[in-house]
């Protein structure tokens, strides 16, 4: 190491350092004063000591790591969805025939959910089945309800709410029905079915992971 310390600087990196290379006593005066003064707590006969028989770390600085809050991705609250208005329709998309697409992919997949809808199959299995199907896509028509103005009510179901259905109708008018009080007729080919609103009154992502018990339903 003392050799090291004490040995000449080659000519480009004394240009480099701004520093000349000179032999014998300027360097050693060089070397002796850079130690001084890079460690000042030390008297020259320690410094000497101990660059003969130990490396010095001369300086050193552990980087300092600036760890950044963690943060979650948040969410809208049901207020700033409401105020932006997430969930309406805009009136330019209220139109029947825009929803016909979602139709007929609803009707294969309660189908295929169903097995077909053979006349063989067992009524409780489709109804357990349809009780936590999506029935975005349907054709829903209020056949009762405790409010007469909603009797006859066909459309598209465009969106499904915890306590009521959205639906769309032929003349491009958007519908908001209640669930509770109200028994809706499905359609698919020559299967018709009933639902009654108040085994629905779920979202429809809350509604598929429930366990329904099978019971007899009361009638309006």
């Amino acid at each position: 190491m003392a050799e090291a310390a004490f040995s000449s600087i080659p000519p480009e990196d004394g240009k480099l350092l701004g520093v000349q290379s000179q032999p014998g006593t300027a360097a050693e005066k060089f070397t002796n004063a850079f130690l001084k003064s890079s460690l000042p707590q030390l008297k020259g006969e320690e410094i000497e000591s101990m660059m003969l028989r130990q490396a010095v770390i001369l300086q050193y600085a552990r980087p300092n790591r600036t760890r950044g809050k963690k943060t979650k991705a948040k969410g809208l609250n049901a207020k700033e969805r409401r105020e932006l208005k997430v969930f309406q329709l805009k009136p330019e998309h209220q139109k029947y025939e825009l929803f016909l697409p979602l139709h007929e992919l609803w009707k294969q997949y309660i189908i295929d959910l169903c097995n077909g809808l053979k006349p063989g199959s067992n009524p409780q299995t489709i109804q357990q089945k349809l009780l936590k199907a999506d029935f975005h896509g349907a054709v829903l028509t209020v056949v009762r309800s405790k409010c007469p103005s909603y009797v006859g009510t066909t459309g598209i179901l465009v969106q499904e709410l915890k306590h009521v259905f959205k639906i769309i109708t032929k003349e491009d008018r958007l519908k908001t029905i209640p669930k509770r009080n109200s028994v809706f007729s499905v359609e698919i080919g020559d299967f018709v079915t009933h639902i009654y609103g108040s085994k629905f009154e779920l979202r429809s992502s809350e509604r598929s992971a429930k366990k329904f018990k099978v019971r007899g339903t009361i009638d309006l």
